[in-house]
């Protein structure tokens, strides 16, 4: 099934959308590279580089730049590779372009505040003829636009869909599982963003080793917790894009979730979301707490998190207050 997609679109010019550009071209594909940038996208054309986002990384030939939406209207996949919380304003955008029964497959990792709707949820919404999808797990851009060895997830309600994607965007380099667990490829990659600022924070306030492993454990706790909640298959939650991309993301400073957690941890203050250098989990800590509470499932890690952000708690109060919980069997 492969065959059905040989032409792909990528909606969003940043380092990720970038780096799976060059993966798709990588397995063989023709890929449009859209950008809203004019000028940015007019220079990517002329120098085959993104210097602005992902430098040092030349575009794959088979990558063409454009900044007309109407170029997508003739692929057979759509990546949507913008920032969770721009998510429904560019696939309203891409609505008129997308012909109908069309992939689209959602990148980002995150809860849409307001509406607390999933990423597949809101493209199902704003773009109505599009078929949802989501490829989420343990990638960072410039791996995979280098091309190191990396392994990710894409779901699909249709099996047979996610398949034939994962299998239309594979490489040696860039091995893609494939999944009809939407729900719980989705709630990894949401709720690990917010366990990974978590984990900076304790790296920041300099609390050792041993509270960065518990943070990350007892945080993959409430993951699966939440998970579960909401239908999710725990297989999905252990897997590249719950568990892998937890480990992955709260142990690095180039994650930027655990680099926003380890700026709080310092410097004992949240700064507002202007410094947050597009770290999903101060958008969505907010929204998954909301959920997690109207689900009654106990997130005391997430809900501290979401508590510094808002300003309703400082950093020490609220260690204080997670070092103060009653002692009980592990669960």
């Amino acid at each position: 099934m492969p065959e059905r997609f040989n032409r792909f679109g990528v909606a969003g010019a940043g380092a990720w959308g970038t780096a799976l550009a060059n993966a798709a071209a990588r397995a063989g594909r023709e890929v449009v590279l859209w950008g809203r940038d004019e000028a940015a996208i007019a220079e990517m054309a002329r120098t085959r580089r993104n210097e602005r986002h992902l430098p040092g990384v030349e575009l794959a030939p088979s990558v063409s730049p454009s900044a007309s939406l109407h170029r997508l209207a003739d692929c057979e996949v759509v990546l949507l590779v913008v920032p969770a919380q721009a998510s429904r304003q560019a696939a309203q955008a891409l609505a008129p372009h997308v012909r109908p029964g069309t992939p689209v497959v959602t990148c980002a990792k995150g809860i849409e505040r307001g509406t607390l709707k999933f990423m597949t949820e809101v493209v199902a919404q704003a773009c109505p003829a599009a078929v949802p999808a989501i490829l989420s797990g343990p990638s960072f851009a410039a791996d995979v636009a280098a091309g190191l060895p990396t392994a990710v997830t894409l779901a699909a309600q249709d099996l047979g869909l996610a398949e034939a994607l994962s299998t239309a965007l594979g490489s040696p380099s860039f091995r893609l599982y494939h999944s009809d667990d939407v729900r719980g490829v989705e709630i990894g990659g949401a709720a690990k963003n917010v366990l990974a600022i978590a984990a900076g924070i304790v790296a920041g306030r300099a609390l050792g080793a041993s509270a960065g492993a518990a943070l990350i454990a007892r945080g993959f706790a409430e993951l699966m917790r939440f998970g579960k909640a909401f239908g999710a298959r725990t297989e999905t939650l252990t897997g590249l894009s719950g568990l892998g991309d937890l480990i992955l993301t709260a142990s690095t400073a180039q994650s930027r979730n655990y680099a926003l957690g380890i700026d709080i941890g310092k410097t004992g203050r949240f700064s507002g979301e202007a410094g947050t250098r597009l770290a999903e989990g101060a958008f969505t800590a907010g929204a998954l707490v909301e959920m997690a509470r109207a689900r009654g499932v106990d997130m005391p890690i997430a809900e501290a998190v979401a508590s510094v952000l808002a300003g309703s708690r400082d950093i020490d109060a609220a260690i204080g207050l997670l070092l103060a919980r009653p002692q009980k069997a592990e669960t």
